[in-house]
């Protein structure tokens, strides 16, 4: 388990990632700002959406009956806001004992984060980005499986998959770019603002 702080606010991200880097380190190409890959991320919260939408129509087409309260599916999607800090968590639980994260809040781009600067195997790295998605793969398997007279704790289900199932797109545009950039037995690292891969034979000179 690495060591996790809590910061709270949080004006520079960048800040809490300037760990030390290989100089052997290639940066990736990826968008210059947070809100540019934002954008260029889209994409990738589609086949969330298209689960999503799947996931209430066969459940309401099965049953013949509305199967989720409006208000309660509302309120779970801001229980899923709230717990945000938990999707941060579940990043953070996969570095090493050796690494340092820290947890807070973007005011400026309404966003909880999890920052760390320390290289992780692509492998480990990848699992890092897309361990969060549990937020909303576990909330919509009950929701699937749950009787549909449960329109309460239905609709709170939804919700709250809901945004554990969007929420995670930025992460699995990193993954993406990882994949196409970078070879198995890589190293990746997040460094100031920008995304830095270390070969894997490069590591074995050194």
């Amino acid at each position: 388990m690495p060591k996790i702080t809590w910061k709270g606010i949080i004006e520079n991200p960048a800040d809490y990632q300037m760990g030390a880097l290989s100089e052997n380190a290639v940066k990736l190409n990826m968008p210059e700002t947070s809100n540019e890959m934002m954008v260029k991320a889209l994409p990738f919260v589609i086949p969330s959406i298209v689960i999503i939408f799947i996931a209430m129509f066969l459940k309401t087409t099965y049953a013949g009956q509305a199967v989720a309260a409006p208000p309660a599916v509302i309120l779970g999607f801001a229980a899923g806001i709230a717990v945000l800090p938990i999707h941060e968590l579940l990043h953070a639980i996969v570095y090493p004992s050796a690494a340092a994260v820290v947890i807070g809040i973007v005011p400026k781009q309404c966003i909880a984060v999890a920052l760390a600067s320390y290289p992780l195997k692509r492998s480990r790295f990848i699992f890092m980005c897309l361990l969060p998605y549990l937020l909303g793969v576990i909330p919509i398997f009950l929701f699937c499986i749950s009787p549909a007279s449960y329109t309460g704790s239905n609709g709170f289900l939804f919700g709250l998959s809901i945004m554990g199932l969007t929420s995670p797109y930025v992460d699995s545009y990193n993954v993406y770019q990882v994949l196409k950039q970078t070879s198995e037995g890589d190293s990746i690292q997040f460094y100031g603002d920008d995304l830095y891969a270390i070969s894997r034979k490069t590591q074995n000179l050194v």
